[in-house]
């Protein structure tokens, strides 16, 4: 049977007592055919009592010898059909979740506990102290149902034993064509006359009655009109604690009856739209009661099943109505009152012990910026490189590297890709790789799920993330982008709370932390606050537990000069490592003069073709410096103080730090506006740089003697490959042997 549906499973959809004597057959020979054993058949068999009888399946199961034609498990199929069963193959509107589904949290994935049953000391009932039996049946009728409701019940019934048990089964379908607005306006003419109305009762097995409306055709599940009501009947404990228990749940109630035996009826509303609705909402309802400490019949969840009728003597003891419009108004207003109460949420905490427990906080993924379980904000304009950047981020996890400076914890990261083609995807992870040119040994730390074109709001996504991911030890998600993924308008406040309380529901159910980026909003943002920059509600801005910021840097031509130098120098000296390793005459002031970089190429390789290969990889680093635009990373952070800023290239595919940006102002600093108007302000930057330096020197060396490079950049605050770039640009000065010389002061420094 493997690989095949379960056919006892789908019997819980078909009730016997519904069935003629050839369908019952049927399904004993459907069972046999698919190799289930006699067993199965008796057992189900024996939900009707009625008709039941030991022993006598086993005798039939005998005599099913097959046939050429045998009856197989597609009848009972058919039959749960007919019931409402769906198969979870049958369209999109199916109930059933698979992997590529959303789910809905029912009953089972939370304790829903409300009642403690040890401390359930019950409710008593009292009996109508003026037997009225006319009334107990018009005042239930007029609780439950519509006047022109079709009813079905049923008041009259046989003694079948069962070994030593007897009980009273119900003789028949009994009347189903009639209405509750007939029978009321019936009792209240003959002046309570039941038997006038509706037959004479046998007082033995008291009566019965259908708690759903139905289409005056039948009595089956097929038959009912309207799926309003469910029955809750429990017999495990005293009728004084289920009453207790019922009142605790809030159930919404119709009506509530005593079964003259050993329960309480409770019709409860359901008010489904249609039978799979029935079922899941029934399902939900019998979880939350089996919880509490009642323990129900199932064959009860079939819509069309028969609760005992107030206003009828069952062997000396009435049935009546307990009482009616109890608990909740509605299925919706309780369904909400249960996940209120069980909202998972952390009770309140003393302080009491505060300074005598040591307290662990989550540990730290990208050290000084973000800890694990928390979510960090990736803002900036389109062409950032926004996305290269969480690839750069997603390697330094998995390789356990630095990310913009900061060391990150190695371990496991998904990495979401809601945008790009799935190779392309991989190909950019490739190329970021041989970039940082540090190998790939931990890359199996790295899983991908692409997902373009097959994305869904991020409240249907979330769920089926945790499920993929539950068990794979991530300490990092990263999404990207989440436009990709938004819901709601992104300027309004309630709609992106709820967006972003998403990526709570990651976090917190993975023990990771969330990492996704969004862009900017339009104009300049220099002159803003980091924490303003993001597009959309502020929510965005205040629910990251870090926020980091790409703001564009202006670049002029003398900072391309210098890249270029940087470039180009870099080149030189990864090509004397690579052909003549041994050489070991470049100092780090050599290394960042292009003048000193081609010296020591010329002196330490002497290959026509290999010169020509350098020279060639030169010219593209140059394309490829142009190219490159400058970036600086602010941020704000929750836990760790403020972050200072970080000054980037972008050249493709990856971001470089380089700090000899910091001295750039951005577009719009407001703390460069008090300046606007002066003479200073006006001057070009080429003649700002030159002045400075000339300043530099000045104050450095009192008698114009040589001042080192180093002294020069610490005194503007650049970086040394900047001061070289200034000296480059100005005619009065000139760099020999890591310092710098005022030419009109050694002329013979300026011939060597």
């Amino acid at each position: 049977m493997e690989n095949k549906l379960d056919l006892t499973a789908l019997l819980e959809y078909v009730d016997p007592s519904t069935l003629n004597y050839q369908e019952w057959v049927n399904v004993g020979m459907a069972l046999k055919e698919e190799g289930y054993s006699v067993a199965d058949w008796e057992e189900w068999s024996s939900r009707d009592p009625r008709r039941y009888h030991d022993g006598e399946c086993f005798k039939k199961w005998e005599s099913f010898q097959g046939t050429g034609s045998p009856v197989t498990g597609a009848t009972i199929t058919q039959l749960a059909k007919e019931n409402g069963w769906k198969s979870k193959w049958a369209d999109a509107d199916d109930t059933f979740f698979d992997w590529n589904d959303s789910f809905i949290p029912t009953a089972v994935d939370k304790d829903y506990k409300l009642v403690n049953t040890d401390w359930v000391l019950g409710q008593e009932i009292a009996e109508p102290k003026n037997w009225n039996p006319s009334k107990q049946i018009i005042d239930y009728l007029e609780a439950v149902f519509n006047p022109g409701d079709i009813i079905g019940y049923v008041n009259d019934g046989y003694l079948h034993t069962n070994g030593e048990v007897e009980k009273w089964i119900p003789k028949s379908s009994g009347v189903y064509t009639k209405t509750a607005g007939d029978i009321i306006q019936g009792l209240k003419n003959s002046g309570g006359d039941i038997g006038a109305v509706m037959g004479d009762p046998n007082p033995d097995s008291g009566a019965w009655i259908r708690f759903n409306p139905l289409d005056g055709q039948g009595v089956k599940n097929t038959n009912v009109s309207e799926f309003k009501y469910a029955l809750v009947e429990s017999d495990n404990m005293s009728i004084e604690q289920q009453n207790e228990i019922i009142r605790e749940l809030e159930l919404p109630v119709v009506a509530l009856s005593f079964s003259g035996s050993k329960s309480l009826h409770a019709i409860v509303k359901i008010d489904a739209v249609n039978y799979p609705q029935y079922q899941e909402r029934v399902d939900y309802l019998y979880k939350i009661v089996e919880k509490n400490g009642l323990k129900v019949d199932k064959q009860n969840k079939n819509p069309s099943r028969l609760t005992r009728l107030p206003g009828f003597v069952r062997q000396g003891k009435k049935q009546f109505l307990v009482d009616t419009n109890i608990g909740k108004s509605s299925w919706e207003e309780w369904q909400e009152y249960i996940e209120d109460m069980n909202d998972n949420l952390p009770d309140p905490e003393n302080l009491d012990d505060l300074f005598e427990q040591k307290i662990e906080l989550a540990p730290e993924l990208i050290k000084g910026m973000l800890r694990q379980g928390h979510k960090m904000l990736i803002a900036g304009p389109s062409k950032a490189g926004k996305s290269f950047s969480l690839m750069q981020l997603a390697i330094a996890i998995a390789e356990g590297r630095e990310w913009f400076g900061f060391p990150c914890a190695q371990g496991k990261v998904l990495y979401v890709n809601l945008e790009l083609d799935g190779n392309s995807a991989k190909m950019r992870f490739i190329e970021i790789y041989n970039k940082l040119n540090k190998g790939h040994e931990h890359v199996s730390n790295i899983d991908i799920w692409n997902l373009r074109g097959k994305t869904s709001p991020m409240d249907k996504l979330a769920p089926k993330l945790i499920r993929r991911a539950q068990k794979q030890n991530y300490i990092a998600v990263i999404i990207d982008p989440i436009y990709k993924v938004l819901t709601g308008d992104e300027n309004s406040a309630h709609e992106m709370a709820n967006f972003t309380n998403q990526f709570d529901k990651i976090a917190t159910e993975l023990n990771c932390a969330v990492i996704y980026c969004h862009h900017h909003s339009k104009g300049s943002q220099g002159g803003k606050n980091s924490i303003d920059r993001s597009s959309g509600s502020g929510v965005f801005a205040r629910d990251p537990d870090a926020i980091l910021d790409l703001i564009e840097l202006p670049v002029t031509e003398d900072r391309y000069a210098q890249l270029e130098n940087q470039v180009q120098c870099q080149v030189y000296v990864n090509a004397i490592r690579k052909y003549n390793p041994t050489y070991n005459q470049i100092s780090q002031d050599d290394e960042l003069s292009f003048k000193q970089m081609s010296y020591h190429l010329n002196a330490a390789i002497t290959g026509k073709q290999i010169k020509q290969l350098i020279d060639k990889e030169r010219s593209e680093a140059m394309k490829s410096a142009r190219l490159a635009s400058a970036w600086r990373i602010e941020g704000i952070l929750r836990e760790f103080p403020r972050l200072k800023p970080v000054n980037v290239w972008f050249k493709y595919p990856i971001h470089e730090i380089d700090e000899s940006l910091q001295d750039i102002k951005l577009e719009d600093d407001p703390k460069e506006k008090w300046k606007k108007g002066t003479k200073k302000a006006n001057e070009s930057r080429s003649e700002k740089s030159k002045k400075e330096l000339e300043e530099a020197f000045n104050v450095l060396s009192d008698t114009g003697d040589p001042v080192d490079v180093k002294a020069i950049a610490d005194y503007l605050e650049i970086a040394r490959s900047a001061v070289y770039a200034r000296v480059k640009k100005h005619k009065k000065f000139l760099v020999s042997d890591g310092t710098i010389i005022k030419k009109d002061v050694n002329e013979s420094v300026i011939s060597k």
